[in-house]
């Protein structure tokens, strides 16, 4: 059997086909409005999504789910599958969820990672579904939180050199900036009571809203 490590590698490559290139998140119109402009406004922008929402919301969550999948407590799975999925505040982002959810669930099917035959619409979300490997995958949660938080930074800084548009160097440059604060948000997320769950980057979702009805766009969301 393959490493943690190995298989964390595997959840986490570009090169998994769950689509996640077709989604910036709102960044699309954040570029459009003339909010992200260059490298130092892509960073920042990445930066505070990462803190006030994927910090605040995703990882926790996948925690929980990934503890529930271990403990085998379904009703904890499912309460959190769908807090996440009615925490989500625009359809765009919702259908990104259901999206890559039921594309990984496919990827994980095929790998005999998980024997069932279906994926009820509770848990189709992606953020259910990568707890669900790690945990079948025996990954530590720390690892866990932290390669989820990449491969986030990684599709928002793909997204921007696309967009605003940035060089590759810039986008690399963003990459190497923000893994400290990837440590940080995932340490803190491990941490944070129920109470203290929910989502802060206001901007993001009225650019994820506005988004919905942009004229030219090359993301879904």
């Amino acid at each position: 059997m393959s490493s943690p490590l190995l298989r964390l590698l595997h959840l986490a490559s570009p090169a998994l086909p769950i689509g996640a290139f077709h989604f910036s998140q709102g960044l699309e119109y954040a570029v459009e409005a003339g909010w992200v402009q260059d490298e130092r406004t892509a960073r920042e922008w990445i930066a505070g999504c990462l803190r006030e929402n994927v910090g605040t919301l995703d990882l926790p969550i996948v925690a929980r789910i990934q503890r529930g999948w271990t403990r085998g407590d379904e009703d904890a799975i499912r309460y959190w599958s769908r807090y996440i999925l009615a925490s989500r505040e625009t359809e765009e982002l919702r259908a990104e969820d259901r999206h890559m959810g039921r594309a990984l669930g496919r990827i994980l099917r095929a790998l005999g990672a998980i024997a069932d035959d279906t994926i009820d619409d509770e848990l189709a979300s992606y953020p259910a579904l990568f707890a669900r490997a790690c945990a079948v995958w025996s990954i530590a949660e720390g690892d866990a939180l932290q390669t989820y938080a990449w491969t986030w930074v990684e599709n928002q800084t793909l997204a921007a050199v696309k967009l605003v548009p940035l060089g590759q160097s810039a986008g690399q440059r963003i990459l190497y900036a923000l893994q400290p604060e990837i440590e940080q948000v995932a340490e803190r997320a491990s941490r944070l009571r129920d109470d203290d769950l929910g989502v802060a980057a206001v901007m993001q979702a009225f650019a994820s809203a506005r988004h919905e009805s942009q004229y030219t766009r090359l993301f879904r969301s």
